[in-house]
């Protein structure tokens, strides 16, 4: 049967380790035809980047009314189980997701398709850019909200199909390879930084929803330092 799921993801920054998912879209092709759709915003309970506002048009209302990240990852894991995954540039969002569901303890080990790896050996002399954009101008797609994670997911779908169609004999290139990422051990936080972050939230009185129990080091740091910058310290 042929089958994948098409996804993309909106990120705080270029860093799985220290940036943060903001948005999952996705698309689930069956025998050519769609026959799901994923799409949710994320509380990443942090500021947005101005320059990813820009480029997104994600504004910080929207993420603060976001959902939790462990819920939308857990739905994620069941909305693409059994099925490899196609994406543009498909190891950047790749190793997001991976990182996040490793945080949760869940395995996550992918086959995957990338359209810019397969545009670059295929359209090498047809356009000079590969990004998602220029690839749906070429095939006279137009996204109808570029930047956005399910639009982009549903945009590298049409982008997909229209090469295999272009390039039939090519067989081999769209094929699924397995995704290697190994994300970094994370030492989980200690219990110092839990009291602590958790006086800073009291005292603050600030309504937060913190899955303690899987913070690491570094997330509890990030918490600690969003919330001293925001509201100050405890006097």
């Amino acid at each position: 049967m042929y089958e994948y799921v098409a996804f993309d993801l909106e990120t705080t920054g270029l860093s799985e380790e220290k940036d943060e998912i903001i948005e999952v879209g996705a698309v689930k092709i069956r025998n050519h035809k769609i026959v799901g759709k994923y799409n949710q915003v994320i509380n990443p309970h942090c500021a947005i980047p101005d320059q990813i506002i820009k480029l997104t048009g994600i504004q910080q209302e929207l993420v603060d009314c976001g959902r939790e990240k462990e819920d939308v990852i857990r739905e994620f894991y069941d909305f693409c189980d059994g099925y490899p995954l196609l994406g543009h540039n498909v190891m950047f969002d790749y190793r997001f997701m991976k990182k996040a569901m490793s945080q949760y303890g869940i395995p996550f080990e992918k086959n995957g398709m990338d359209t810019f790896q397969i545009a670059k050996k295929l359209l090498k002399n047809d356009i000079k850019s590969k990004s998602l954009g220029s690839l749906c101008s070429y095939y006279h797609y137009t996204n109808p909200s570029a930047h956005r994670a399910y639009h982009d997911a549903l945009a590298t779908v049409i982008v997909y199909e229209k090469m295999k169609q272009q390039f039939p004999d090519d067989v081999k290139i769209f094929e699924a390879k397995q995704l290697q990422y190994k994300p970094k051990k994370q030492s989980k936080a200690t219990e110092k930084q839990k009291q602590y972050l958790n006086h800073l939230i009291k005292y603050h009185k600030i309504e937060v929803n913190i899955a303690f129990d899987t913070l690491t080091k570094s997330d509890a740091s990030k918490y600690i330092d969003q919330i001293i910058l925001k509201h100050g310290r405890m006097n």
